[in-house]
């Protein structure tokens, strides 16, 4: 007979009560990587997806084929914007994004094998899209769309930020959840049967249950058992500002990993504009310099390049036409640029009126040692 076991048969009623389950086990999965990642992505994913990746020929838009799948629909299942806030978030989270053509199609793949070579293209084999796997199809490198983010030392350091934060806030969770916490205990007299298991433990659940689910806790006690509570959930321990302010840190710090200005991911209206200026050169201009770059050495060959055909990235501007045009109007009547410059800027098709082409100086800019009308006179 072992030492417990001598102690307990001293005491039948003792030993019997520690078949019962007397505490609620809390869960302690928290998803705090998720909140933080899918916040980032999404307001970088959303943003891009309003960028149009125009087929041009010189200063012309073609409306052709690959502009339509670019602009319009790309698959069957996906308009172009859902196209390309996928395309952002999957490079983002994954580091990589492979986007293959199939059938006048352009497809993202969930999942893929990529073949290294020195001396030939990349291969990608085992592609799989939604729930499909080309199992005998093999893509060179030079036949898709192929993305990578470069930011797996990124990817670790984040990894290790979001670890440290989700321990933080997981014991503030539970910290809190103990400060709510009921604690009680059921007394049983000796002379109640511990014996009959099952029936205990129901009346046990019962008490428990009620006390935990009901704001009017009604339940019986027989003779020989009593209900007393240590704690009725009163006591002192994080707030739900606390909570807050470890998940807003962690939002804070993945956004400045990222280039989003906080401001702009809180809705702050502190400082808008210049937010909105940094966050589109800073962060949204490299990753759609890096689509359109992709776009071009896979869609354009070296003859049509050569020829004037490219694509086009037209994003979202900070200001609108009309916020621009003081701007426009003083960089027309200095001579510096055309009105058919301007309007390629703003992101319209040139004019095909002549005079658009012609530089205008007004006579205010004119240069002192011209001689001005009606000196000579």
């Amino acid at each position: 007979m072992g030492l417990f076991d001598s102690i307990f048969s001293k005491n039948k009623a003792l030993a019997s009560s520690y078949d019962y389950e007397f505490a609620i086990e809390a869960t302690k999965k928290v998803y705090l990587k998720e909140i933080a990642l899918e916040t980032c992505i999404n307001f970088i994913a959303r943003t891009i997806s309003q960028t149009e990746f125009r087929y041009m020929r010189e200063h012309e838009r073609i409306r052709n084929e690959l502009d339509y799948a670019f602009n319009v629909r790309p698959n069957t299942d996906m308009t172009a914007s859902d196209f390309w806030q996928t395309v952002i978030a999957n490079l983002i989270s994954d580091n990589e994004v492979l986007i293959i053509p199939y059938q006048d199609q352009l497809l993202i793949a969930d999942s893929f094998i990529r073949n290294e070579y020195a001396l030939f293209p990349d291969t990608f084999q085992s592609v799989t899209v939604k729930n499909f796997m080309f199992n005998r199809k093999v893509w060179n490198m030079d036949e898709v769309i192929y993305l990578t983010y470069n930011n797996k030392r990124l990817t670790s350091f984040m990894d290790g930020l979001i670890n440290d934060y989700a321990e933080l806030f997981g014991s503030l969770i539970e910290s809190s959840k103990r400060s709510f916490q009921i604690r009680g205990a059921i007394k049983f007299d000796t002379s109640h049967d511990l014996n009959d298991t099952e029936k205990t433990q129901s009346l046990i659940d019962k008490i428990t249950g009620a006390v935990r689910d009901k704001v009017t806790a009604i339940f019986p006690l027989f003779k020989g058992i009593s209900y007393e509570e240590f704690s009725n959930g009163s006591v002192k321990g994080p707030s739900h500002e606390d909570i807050n302010k470890v998940k807003r840190a962690l939002i804070d710090d993945v956004a400045n990993i990222l280039g989003i200005p906080i401001n702009l991911l809180h809705g702050d209206v502190a400082d808008l504009d210049s937010g909105l200026k940094a966050y589109i050169k800073l962060c949204i201009n490299p990753l759609v310099k890096k689509i359109t770059d992709e776009l071009n050495a896979k869609t354009i060959t070296r003859q049509e390049y050569q020829d004037g055909e490219h694509i086009k990235a037209i994003g979202v501007k900070v200001k609108d036409i009309f916020e621009l045009a003081a701007a426009f109007d003083k960089l027309i009547a200095s001579g510096t640029f055309t009105r058919n410059e301007l309007r390629e800027e703003a992101g319209f098709n040139r004019s095909d009126n002549p005079k658009l082409d012609e530089f205008i100086l007004t006579k205010n800019y004119e240069s002192i040692d011209e001689p001005k009308g009606g000196e000579n006179e």
